[in-house]
């Protein structure tokens, strides 16, 4: 249940804003940036937005699926684990139980995922600091079931299935000296990628693990409070293969393809949820 007492510092939302769906919560979101969070609340209906300073403004909407409304919201996580902790954090308290990561990744597996293609996420590898402060690294980072299976419905419904790859994703801390080599430790970084590909990893982003770690906690303190299914915290995360900063027209498509089948995803977790 939210916090009553909880300010949050980040964004600008309230309880109220956030509230909706019975008592399940808004649907949220949560690209990277705020112009993608723009660019998906442009599918929204009856959309306003609530801004904030440090650009991570939350834009409040509906979607339609059966001809019924469903309350969503979304909000830029910003870049790394660190931000994404702040924001999921502060969303928890004010309410939110349902979170939806739509970012982009580099490749892993050359040949076998390539540029264009998208990630519906089981879960990430904690190759990053943040989650450490939560739990031991022994702890898998998980997508919630109900999200990987309503993206590959999703994908289905929208005949981008050939697209799709289902699997783990690795979640870094560094950027440009863990995924692009820069820096004195370039061989040993190139090698730790090799062997998570040979390990069956399929791209490498920066902001599921603590996202995936906090819901689970997050899921955790609610049934221990006795709270029945509706209330339990659920996270999934959809990302488009864009390479190593490709500008060109198929990373775009996929950025595009990922949007849409986020948006199906909500919807068909939605219908099951509260419209079924």
């Amino acid at each position: 249940m939210p916090h009553n007492f909880f300010v949050p510092h980040h964004i600008a939302a309230t309880q109220d804003d956030l509230a909706g769906n019975g008592e399940i919560g808004r649907y949220v979101f949560m690209p990277g940036s705020d112009g993608r969070a723009k660019e998906i609340a442009s599918h929204f209906q009856k959309t306003t937005t609530k801004e904030h300073p440090r650009g991570h403004n939350v834009y409040l909407g509906t979607l339609t699926a059966n001809k019924q409304k469903i309350d969503v919201a979304a909000v830029s996580s910003g870049m790394g684990c660190p931000s994404t902790e702040i924001i999921v954090h502060e969303l928890f308290h004010l309410g939110v139980k349902r979170f939806l990561r739509v970012g982009t990744a580099g490749i892993l597996k050359p040949g076998l995922i390539k540029t264009g293609d998208i990630i519906n996420v089981q879960a990430s590898v904690r190759d990053e600091n943040t989650t450490r402060q939560y739990a031991p690294v022994e702890v898998p980072a998980v997508a919630s079931l109900e999200f990987v299976s309503s993206c590959l419905i999703a994908a289905e419904r929208l005949k981008l299935s050939k697209h799709v790859r289902t699997g783990t994703v690795h979640c870094k801390s560094s950027l440009y000296a863990r995924e692009l080599a820069a820096g004195p430790r370039a061989q040993e970084n190139q090698a730790y990628l090799k062997l998570l590909a040979e390990c069956g990893v399929l791209a490498t982003e920066m902001e599921t693990a603590t996202l995936f770690i906090q819901s689970q906690l997050y899921n955790y303190q609610l049934m221990q409070r006795g709270e029945g299914n509706a209330f339990h915290v659920r996270a999934g995360a959809v990302l488009a293969i864009i390479g190593h900063f490709e500008e060109n027209a198929t990373a775009d498509l996929a950025v595009e393809n990922s949007i849409q089948i986020a948006l199906e995803t909500v919807k068909t977790l939605a219908v099951q949820e509260i419209l079924g």
